[in-house]
């Protein structure tokens, strides 16, 4: 996203007496690469503390969920913008080859490893919202495999009058015969927990039941469980997650429940979290706790006879598991202890006895094991592991295009390396792993390759092909190319392109821009069927940008863009958007951008700064409000990627592209298209409500529509989910086809 091309810092400082205090106010916040227009936008805070925030902003009301105003805002929002986009004699042919696409039967099944056999949940046409079910391996393997129904959720919804979307199962290893179901009301972060008994297919009469929450829970033994949830008054953070845990005996309630640890209150991030350990008999090898402390950084605790042990680990850290008494973990930034240095994005395996703190005699454990399994190069990053027995397996990235490998701990000499022959140029997702098997669910797709699953060997570091998806779009016309933008300080930006072979070269191609750029999030080459299907196949470009802030180079390409330097992120897609239009790809007026959640960070901003640059931006589910993100929930525990706006320092930070309060009169901006859904839990509607209606307010032209479920994951429903991507194409085709 790129800023406003109008007056510099320089106009600003030359306005000298004749400038007001609220205008010297706003140009303390410019620096030289933001070019600043001369007007204050007419809604900017005249202070930045929290109370000046909300005295500058009248749309609070809309911040109420269900409020009258809110509510009665979103009718009349949805009645003229479906008019529009529904009322496209498009519309109706996108909606169609949608729902064909994600109701199709001859999808890959998702599997993991349930018990003796597999496990999948599917939807379909026949089953919107869902079933549960199981086969064996054996049957899995075939064109047809014989399905057992576990649970179904459609049922379920209408026996009991719920609107029940289904979050996964959490089983007790090694035989998954009980397991807790996570069930969402309209699709909500948070869930309801019960205990299903998997061999007589139902609920357990008088078994674990807790209420709905964002819980965090794990199973201890098959009477116990591991529970951080809301204990009553004053037992969550402000973002609104747990901060205590207790073990919970069967027949207990939570009021009896008894403690093991206990964070602050003014811990951030998304909570406390236990996680249970198992070897593959299923014998608990570890319990681990992790305290997050702000959205990255974090204290790991083990259990030890009950009481917790901090581990000497780094601040950031992402854990996978415990292998031979040792923890594997990647170090998320430098990290140096005991004489040795490591460097971030470092995976790393260290005997959990040698994590512990000296003891009070000065006693500490060592160890002459090897702790380094993997050093990503330069361009690389780990993506996903697996732990094993005996070995773990490891998919990483090389320049954004996946690899894998396999690494075996032999102690002392070390862990010897298999690299597992995966397909060029596209991504590669480990799935479920079975210790018991020595398996994994191995995928690889790209942007014209259907997905194809196969089983990993991790003793033989080999690929069995299971299945592979058909294709759902005619790719036949079309190439995928990877090229480099400069963005403002010089760092090359790397973006796929995927385009008719045979496109001209003249800046008339319709082009969506897809980006993310926060959280270590990478955007990989990925199978959109549904963009191929709607886009690619009527002449259009698709491009997406792997733009700073993510994790497609590991942990320093994401902390680049943190906080104050947030900017960098929106200079990438600014600078990509730009190479685009230099190579004779597009034109602004062909252009368009995209972008989800932390990506609705990115389009607004975009708009706002650079709305010379693009003519269309699919906001969904965003972040607009970055003044009082801080409020709404959960929004808390991003401070640690955004900052913290109730500090005057950071404050000024985000105050230069917080949208909502950016937007002034007589911008060129194009029409967006907003979009959320009420039971958004983890992002507020009310970003984009505001949004739309300050859009509204200044008399510009712009679309919004609020779904009423399906919440921010947008997984409820299939057939409703068919409707969200050809109102998106519908709008996009509006604006850069027609």
């Amino acid at each position: 996203m790129r800023h406003l091309i109008l007056s510099a810092a320089l106009p600003a400082l030359l306005m000298g007496a004749c400038a007001t205090a609220e205008a010297q106010q706003y140009a303390e916040y410019s620096d030289p690469p933001v070019m600043i227009p001369r007007e204050v936008p007419p809604h900017f805070p005249r202070d930045l503390t929290p109370a000046g925030v909300a005295a500058a902003d009248d749309h609070l009301a809309l911040e109420q969920v269900d409020g009258a105003e809110a509510m009665a805002f979103v009718s009349e929002e949805n009645r003229k913008s479906l008019a529009v986009l529904t009322g496209d004699p498009r519309y109706e042919t996108f909606r169609a080859e949608a729902q064909a696409i994600l109701t199709a039967t001859d999808r890959i099944p998702s599997p993991s490893f349930l018990g003796d056999g597999v496990g999948n949940f599917w939807q379909d046409a026949t089953n919107p919202k869902g079933v549960w079910r199981r086969t064996t391996l054996d049957s899995y393997r075939t064109a047809t495999p014989r399905w057992e129904t576990l649970l179904d959720i459609d049922a379920l919804s209408r026996a009991e009058g719920k609107d029940w979307v289904f979050k996964g199962a959490d089983c007790l290893a090694p035989d998954d015969t009980r397991c807790l179901i996570n069930l969402s009301d309209g699709g909500k972060d948070a869930v309801v927990v019960r205990e299903f008994d998997l061999t007589a297919k139902r609920f357990v009469d008088g078994g674990f039941s807790l209420p709905e929450g964002k819980h965090r829970i794990e199973w201890l033994d098959r009477d116990t469980l591991l529970v951080a949830t809301d204990f009553g008054a004053g037992t969550m953070t402000e973002s609104g997650y747990p901060f205590i845990v207790k073990t919970l005996k069967r027949g207990q309630t939570l009021a009896q429940a008894t403690e093991v640890y206990r964070g602050e209150q003014s811990d951030g991030g998304y909570g406390v979290s236990p996680a249970v350990y198992r070897d593959k008999d299923g014998k608990v090898t570890a319990v681990i706790i992790t305290r997050p402390l702000d959205t990255f950084r974090s204290e790991t605790w083990q259990l030890v006879d009950g009481q917790p042990v901090r581990l000497e680990l780094p601040a950031r850290v992402s854990i996978h598991g415990v292998l031979n008494g040792k923890l594997v973990f990647t170090a998320e930034e430098d990290w140096s202890r005991r004489g040795k240095d490591r460097k971030a994005g470092d995976l790393l395996a260290e005997v959990l006895e040698v994590l512990h703190p000296a003891t009070a005699a000065g006693d500490i454990v060592i160890t002459n094991a090897s702790d380094m399994i993997f050093r990503p190069e330069v361009r690389q990053a780990v993506a996903d592991v697996r732990v094993l027995s005996d070995r773990v397996m490891v998919s990483y990235t090389d320049n954004v295009r996946g690899r894998a490998a396999v690494f075996q701990d032999r102690g002392e000499w070390g862990w010897p390396r298999k690299d597992i022959t995966v397909p060029d140029n596209l991504a590669v997702g480990l799935g479920d792993s079975s210790k018991s098997r020595g398996d994994v669910f191995v995928s690889t797709q790209g942007f014209l390759v259907p997905p194809t699953l196969s089983l990993a060997d991790a003793n033989a570091a080999t690929l069995t092909e299971l299945k592979s998806a058909p294709p759902k779009f005619d790719a036949s016309r079309d190439i995928t190319e990877q090229y480099e933008a400069t963005s403002t300080d010089g760092t090359k930006i790397p973006y796929f392109i995927t385009r008719p072979r045979d496109m001209k070269l003249d800046g008339s191609n319709p082009t969506i821009m897809l980006g993310y750029g926060g959280f270590q999030v990478s955007l990989n080459p990925a199978y959109k069927p549904e963009m191929g299907k709607l886009w690619l196949e009527r002449g259009g470009v698709f491009v997406q940008a792997n733009i700073r802030g993510g994790g497609e180079f590991g942990p320093d390409w994401h902390q680049a863009a943190l906080k104050e330097n947030r900017q960098r992120a929106f200079d990438d897609f600014a600078a990509v958007a730009r190479d685009l239009e230099q190579r004779g790809v597009t034109s602004p007026r062909r252009l368009g951008i995209y972008g989800r959640s932390n990506g609705g960070v990115l389009t607004s901003v975009s708009i706002t700064q650079h709305p010379e640059l693009f003519n269309a931006a699919v906001i969904e589910s965003p972040l607009v409000d970055m003044l009082r993100y801080h409020e709404l929930p959960a929004g808390a525990s991003w401070i640690g990627e955004y900052g913290d706006p109730r500090i005057p320092e950071e404050a000024a930070w985000i105050a230069k592209y917080s949208a909502y309060q950016q937007l002034r009169p007589g911008a060129a901006y194009p029409r967006v298209y907003l979009t959320t859904n009420t039971r958004d839990d983890r992002v507020h509607p009310g970003h984009a409500r505001k949004f739309a209606a300050r859009l509204g307010d200044l008399g510009y032209d712009h679309l919004y529509y609020e779904d009423t479920a399906g919440g921010h994951s947008n997984d409820a429903d299939p057939v409703a989910n068919a409707r969200r991507w050809a109102r998106h194409y519908v709008y996009l085709s509006q604006q850069l086809m027609d």
